[in-house]
This record gives C-alpha cells, structure tokens and sequence, in this order.
C-alpha cells in the first residue's frame, strides 16, 4: 500500500461479476452489481454504480441486524462527470513493525482526467471499515456541489447523536474536547468535530463516523463544518482537498474517513471504536524525561550537564532521556542566546551539526552512557516550515543520519506548520523517508502545542502526541488541569497515545497565590506522577533540580512500567467525575469482559469513601486487588451505573486496583 515503506503486497484484479476474498476473515465481494465488503463483526454494502459507491446497508454481526440506507447519491460526492474505468482490487498488507495486518477494497475510477481511488480498511475483528480517499491527474472536472467524503442515509427520526470537536494548539486552549448532543432533526444541520456518535432510539441501532483530520478548526479547505445531519442522513463533509492541490503524477491523500457499528450502549459503541484506534500503531510504554520544563531553555544543554542527568534519571526510572533544544549548532527563537530563527534554516550553514562547544565528543558519549544505564537518548527536531515544507528531503537527510550514527530513534517533531495540503504532503514524505531509510524504526513524538498542526486523528501511524507545555515558572501548571486534559481526550482517543507532563512540584511555590488550594506543592511527587499513568509519563523537569527525597518516586514507576504493557492494551476509558481538584476521578483499562484495572484519584474531598461509576457490569460481584498507591483489597457489589464503593483516607492520593469480575 505504501510505497516509501516498500512493503510487499498481493495485488488480485478481479473481473466485476467474479466473487472475491483473501485469507482470513476479510472480504470484498462483487455480487452482481452489488459489492460487499466486511469481517466477521461488520458489513457494508454499496450499490457498485460504475465504481462511485453508494451504500445500500450497514450491517453489525454481532447483534444480527441490519441498517438500510435510503440514498440515491455516490457516497464520495466529488465531480459532475459520470466515472469511467472502474475496477476493483483487494490488497493484503502484512502485519509491520508497529501495526497489523490488514485487508483493503481499493475501487479506482476515472472522472474526466482526474483518477480516484478509494481504499476500504478493514482490521480482523473490528467493527468497521476505513476509507482512505486519492485523487491525481489534470484538473478539468466540475465540482459537484460542496463535497462530501461519505454518508450513510437511514430510517428513523429518533436519533441522539453527539459530535465531539477536539482542540489542539493547547498553549492557548484548555479544554480540549467539546461535546455537541442534538437530535437529528427533518431541517439540515451541520456540526464540527472528528467524532459523530449517532443511535436510533427506537431500534437501538448505533453507529459511529471519524473523520481522520487535523481538528475542526485547523483544516485545510474545509467549508467550516465536519458533519451535515438531517433525521437519519449523516454526512461527513470537508474533504481536506481544492483543485489547486492535485499533482499529475502523484497520489494526493485526502482526509479519511470510517465509519463503524455501535452495539447497543454506550460501552460497546466506545470499545468499537478504540478497537479501531488501536490497530493504528502499537504504542511503546516509556518514562521520558524532557528538561525544557524547568525553563532552563538551552542555557544548560551540554556534554557535561547531560551526563550528570542521566545518573539521576536512571534513579526515577526514566527509559528514555530526551535532549530538547539546544543540542545543534543553529539557534532556534526559544535559545537564551539572542537572534535565533527558524528563517532559512538551510542558508545557515551547519544548523543541524551537533554543537561541537557544547558537546566536543559529539553525542557518543550520552548514547553511551545512556546505553549502559539502561536509557535511550531521544532527541528535539523542528523541519524547516517555509515553502510549505519544501526541504523535507534535507530534513529527512539530518534525522537519518543521527539514527545511523549514533542509532536515536526517538525525535519529537516540533514548530510544524501546515497552512496547506502541499505542506501535509510533504510532512508526510519526510516522516515516510525516515521510516524507510531507518527500516522503521522510529518513534515520532508530535506535538501539538501551538500552531496549525496535525490534531489527536491524523498521522497516527507515526508514533505518540507531545500534548501540552505546562510551567511552573508561569504558574500555569496544575495537576488536576492535566488530569482532566486527559481524561476528557480518554474517552474518544486511545490515552496511551500521549505522553502526559508531570513537574518538580517543589519548584516555584513562590509563583502561586497563598491561598490557592491546588498548587503543586500540595501534592506528594508519586502523585503527580501517577497523573499520567493512563498516558505515557513526562518527566518535564531537570532530574538535577529534584530534591533527594524525589527519587522514592522511582519505584512507584518502575512498578508501573511493569504493569503498563497490560493497563495499556485494554480498552482505556474515563470514570468518576470530571477532574476539578475536588473529586473522585480516574480511569478503567478493560482487557477482557471479566479483568482490567482501575486507577483511582482521591483529590481534595470532604469524604473518605464514595460511590465511583465505572464501566463495571451492574449487580455483579467484583474483587479489587491494591497494585500501587494507597489501596486496599475488597469485595464489593457494582451498583446502578457501574458505580463502585472505595475508599482512601487521605486527600490527593491515588490507588491502582487490578479487578475481577465475580
């Protein structure tokens, strides 16, 4: 499927009346002019309409039922001309590095002399199918109206539906997930967001569409909004695409689209989801620590100040030490030394060396002791963003070549902007370069902090999420806020997609208000850890900074990463109340119908006890078994609404309970 990472594939061209699957539980099946594609769990099928497809009925196998769809339109509404040529391929793509196997349905069509080419994505047992959409050739076709990237049209005017609209630039926004509940309505209406949830509450069928795109308001072209709903027609809009972006001889991706059946509760429609989510890629469990936090910015970047780290990271458990800003020649705008730019990065000659002043051995002499400690170095980048990321190859060229010297792997990608489907592109290339040239051994973190970037559904292929700069220098870091970041972003994208800050909470009391009940100082460090244990712990601070009772934190995360391969590969979801500072909050990792775990926060309430809800199945017997924090074993019965009894004694602690349903 992808050329730059020169992955071998089995192509099958099939003559339109001829039957066809792969091995395995996936299929795509041309039945007359009816073409089914499917697994076990779901089934969509589509009238074949000369190759622009238009779905005849959604099917989820589980519960045995079938939604219809009453539409006369294509699916993708794109051009006026009728499509030509059409075929049908299926391509198998073998299990990778950091991802599954998987099974497309590629439909190829022409519409005057653009080429089409829409790739259905299915997993083995999950609930839904992708779609990745293509276009290349010459632009001289209509545009048929506003285009829509998918739709669905079904009975029914009782549908409840949420859009769930995510924000990223999180150093100026704070609160990252807004939910839209409505009603469809017979009146057209329309609604940003990645997410619809959509369930007739009548037949108690459900579905669920995600648009794979940066964040609503960060999208290239869109017509400022993602989905139009009017009753039971749910469209998804917004195709990331105008006529000025296609190139003659090379496939230009749109956004992508899935859609996906919802069981018959809220539950089963998460887990359908995050099912999905997580075949994307397979995530690496690490403790990283990044020393930008302490806002030291590169005044102490060195040989010297790095090898000193290290020793003390090795103590609070930290697997991977990553060198921000600072390690390289060129001075960014964030340097201490003042006149440093990001303009014309490839003008200035030796940006990209190593700093031979600051390190005069290069960077061997961390890798190596890094080595020895048990610790990967991982290391800053930001590409060069001018022209649309027109040097993209040059930058690939500086991250290979550290992989191949000194064998980093790790490299948080920061400063993206991408003000165009020429800058996505090429971001693309360059990260596909990379993988390739390196056999795929790198783990990108992306960051999401400030500008026009890549949002929590678009290039998850690639690695994890850098989410957010917090600093107590600035007062603007709280534990709870962090907490409730993540775990509003729980509940719709896989958690251990990002890697969560936790700060030196005894710096900078000073920088707080007397009075403000919820500083950092106020909570124990095996706290503020344990804030991101759903994620994938920061360390942002400067090891050397702690103070010696710091480093007992170390086994509470030592232990963690133990249990963090299990807690991870569950279904990971919100439960409790809304972080607030004042609650009893957390998170459930479902691993199967009857085990999982809970992680517990007591924060500063009046009660030692309360009822929590949880994902828990009602009127069972559960057995709670203490792994870390201040729990202890019990016994209890789960109430209505999952809800569960616990109990801590002291404010702003935690508890991590390993379950079993009785």
């Amino acid at each position: 499927m992808n050329r730059v990472l020169n992955i071998a594939l089995s192509l099958f061209v099939v003559v339109l009346s001829v039957q066809t699957s792969l091995a395995g539980e996936c299929y795509a099946r041309l039945e007359g002019d009816t073409l089914r594609i499917g697994n076990t769990r779901i089934e969509r099928a589509f009238a074949w309409n000369g190759g622009a497809l238009r779905t005849l009925s959604l099917t989820e196998k589980a519960a045995g039922r079938t939604m219809k769809s009453r539409h006369d339109l294509p699916d993708f509404i794109f051009a006026g001309q009728a499509p030509q040529n059409a075929t049908l391929e299926v391509v198998e793509v073998p299990a990778g590095r950091w991802a599954p196997s998987c099974f497309i349905a590629r439909i190829s069509y022409n519409t005057g002399r653009v080429k089409v080419r829409r790739d259905y994505r299915l997993y083995e047992g999950v609930p839904a199918i992708a779609c990745d959409t293509y276009v290349k050739g010459v632009w001289d076709i209509t545009m048929e109206g506003k285009p829509v990237l998918d739709q669905i049209c079904l009975k029914g005017r009782n549908w409840h539906c949420t859009a769930v609209e995510f924000h990223d630039v999180t150093d100026h926004h704070n609160t990252l997930v807004e939910e839209h509940r409505f009603i469809s309505y017979h009146h057209e209406k329309t609604w940003n967001g990645n997410l619809l949830l959509a369930r007739d509450a009548v037949t108690g069928d459900g579905l669920f569409m995600l648009k794979e795109a940066p964040c609503s308001d960060m999208q290239v072209g869109g017509p400022g909004y993602d989905f139009i709903t009017k009753n039971g027609r749910f469209q998804l809009a917004g195709i990331g695409f105008g006529p000025g972006d296609i190139l003659p001889g090379e496939w230009t991706r749109l956004y992508g689209c899935v859609m996906g059946v919802g069981g018959e509760d809220e539950l089963s429609m998460l887990q359908a989801l995050r099912s999905y989510q997580k075949c994307l890629r397979n995530q690496v469990d690490m403790v990283m620590m990044n020393t930008w936090g302490d806002r030291s910015q590169d005044g102490r970047v060195s040989e010297v100040f790095c090898l000193q780290e290290l020793d003390k990271a090795k103590r609070l458990g930290v697997t991977i030490y990553q060198i921000d800003d600072g390690w390289q020649c060129g001075k960014s705008p964030a340097s201490v030394v003042k006149g440093g730019s990001f303009d014309d990065i490839w003008a200035r000659g030796g940006y990209w060396d190593v700093d031979p002043q600051k390190f005069p051995h290069g960077l061997a002499p961390i890798v190596d002791k890094a080595r020895s400690l048990g610790i990967e170095i991982g290391l800053w980048f930001n590409p060069s963003v001018q022209d649309d990321l027109a040097d993209w190859e040059k930058d690939a060229a500086v991250l290979t070549g550290l992989w191949k010297q000194y064998g980093i792997r790790i490299f948080k990608i920061d400063g993206l902007v991408l003000p165009s489907k020429k800058a996505e592109r090429n971001l693309r290339s360059m990260l596909d370069r990379v993988r390739e040239e390196t056999g795929d051994e790198v783990i990108f973190n992306m960051d999401v902090t400030n500008g026009r970037r890549i949002g929590y559904n678009w290039f998850a292929e690639y690695g994890n999420i850098f989410l957010e700069n917090r600093y107590s220098d600035w007062g603007n870091y709280y534990p709870y806020k962090t907490l409730r970041n993540l775990w509003q972003l729980s509940r719709y994208v896989a958690p251990e997609r990002f890697q969560i800050e936790f700060l030196n909470p005894w710096r900078n009391a000073d920088k707080y208000p007397a009075n403000d009940p919820f500083i950092p100082a106020g909570y124990s460090f095996d706290y503020v850890a344990a804030v991101s244990f759903a994620a994938q712990p920061l360390a942002w601070m400067e090891a050397s900074n702690l103070p010696e009772e710091a480093f007992s934190t170390g086994d509470i995360l030592r232990k963690w990463l133990d249990l963090a391969p299990e807690f991870h590969g569950g279904t990971i979801l919100p439960i409790g109340e809304e972080p607030s500072g004042c609650s009893w909050t957390g998170f459930q990792s479902i691993t199967s119908p009857r085990r999982g775990y809970v992680i517990i926060y007591r924060e500063d309430t009046p009660g030692k006890s309360t009822r929590i809800k949880t994902w828990l199945p009602k009127g069972r017997f559960v057995r709670l078994k203490p792994v870390l924090g201040r729990g202890k074993g019990s016994l209890r019965i789960v109430g209505s609404e999952g809800s569960v009894k616990v109990r801590m004694n002291k404010k702003n602690t935690f508890a991590l309970y390993e379950y079993t349903v009785l």
